[in-house]
């Protein structure tokens, strides 16, 4: 990805704020979303919201199996590529970074999708669980359930937090994967968990993107509390002041993770990379306030299937192009395209 940074937005802070808080989100209309709810295995829910008009149809006939042996009946989609975008962070179909994918897709003429992790709908999930950065097996039951309505490509991108869980995914299934996705992409995913920890815990992050995350994030936790009592240390959690004292007293344990520490080695994408056997995109700008350049792969540590795009601006989804106020449509232009073409390829055998 070729990208520069307008002369007027220096630094990767201020590229990484005014993209999220004034920056065009697209060339259309606000993109208009339709609400799905699904029951999980687990008897939780996920919302997913469609993009107006790429919506599945409902038929009566469209019976399928899901993961866990139950049936349920769905709805067909046409023979458009589906694009599925799993958010990141505290994130939502509102996004900044969701309706500029929305508003490509638009333009596209592809159905869009983007599934909420559970707690970010707007909703409170009944279950003992929330989200967390290594998410591989909802990602997959979703991937599997779209897939079985999904007549055309499906194409998936993982922005942040989301990234890593979609690129541990595909990791974790190799060959399996191109059953479920055509191509799938990251967007500034801290693929090392423990080196974005560590550099949302100091300074200017500390004080700016720590607080804006906790300020949501707690009170979450908190009502898992009230419906769950004993499930944590509530005490600790409300004097978490960074969000590795949160993945320590919440995230992991609530998770089935050791610590903090034992989350990070284990969810963190980075080491899966080179086991990807599905065409893959890791982007990251090098000046991501989020994702330490040093704890980036290099290509050696990618695999053949993985392409790294690591332009030295863009701040963390950011990559504003154009004039002031700027848009934000370039990224998902470029990204979009590439799984467009990565699934049109021949694959080897």
């Amino acid at each position: 990805m070729n990208y520069a940074a307008p002369w007027w937005l220096p630094g990767g802070n201020l590229q990484t704020i005014w993209p999220a808080l004034v920056a065009r989100r697209g060339f259309g209309p606000r993109p208009r979303y339709r609400r799905e709810r699904w029951p999980t295995p687990d008897g939780d829910f996920v919302d997913l919201d469609w993009l107006e008009n790429s919506a599945p149809t409902p038929v009566t006939s469209c019976t399928a199996r899901g993961l866990a042996g139950r049936a349920w009946s769905g709805a067909a989609l046409d023979g458009r590529p589906l694009l599925v975008l799993f958010h990141g962070l505290e994130g939502s179909s509102r996004s900044h970074y969701a309706e500029a994918f929305a508003d490509f897709a638009r333009e596209h003429d592809m159905a869009y999708v983007v599934p909420h992790f559970r707690g970010c709908s707007g909703a409170l999930n009944p279950g003992p669980r929330a989200y967390h950065s290594g998410d591989h097996e909802e990602i997959g039951w979703i991937l599997a359930r779209l897939r079985e309505r999904q007549r055309g490509p499906l194409l998936a991108v993982g922005v942040s937090m989301g990234g890593n869980a979609l690129l541990r995914w595909a990791g974790e299934h190799g060959e399996q994967a191109a059953r479920f996705a055509d191509a799938v992409a990251s967007v500034c995913s801290p693929v090392d968990l423990a080196a974005g920890s560590r550099a949302t815990g100091h300074g200017f992050n500390r004080w700016s993107y720590t607080r804006m995350f906790l300020r949501s994030m707690k009170p979450k936790a908190l009502g898992k509390l009230a419906q769950y009592p004993g499930l944590f240390d509530g005490p600790r959690l409300r004097a978490a002041r960074d969000l590795y004292q949160f993945d320590d007293i919440f995230t992991a344990p609530v998770h089935g993770f050791r610590d903090a520490d034992d989350y990070y080695a284990r969810a963190s994408a980075k080491p899966w990379l080179h086991r990807i056997r599905i065409p893959a995109l890791v982007l990251n700008a090098l000046n991501d306030p989020f994702v330490p350049a040093s704890s980036l792969p290099r290509p050696h540590e990618a695999g053949p299937c993985v392409t790294l795009w690591q332009p030295a601006e863009g701040g963390h989804v950011g990559f504003t192009a154009g004039t002031v106020p700027g848009h934000v449509r370039k990224m998902p232009d470029e990204v979009g395209n590439w799984l467009i073409q990565a699934a049109a390829r021949p694959r080897s055998t």
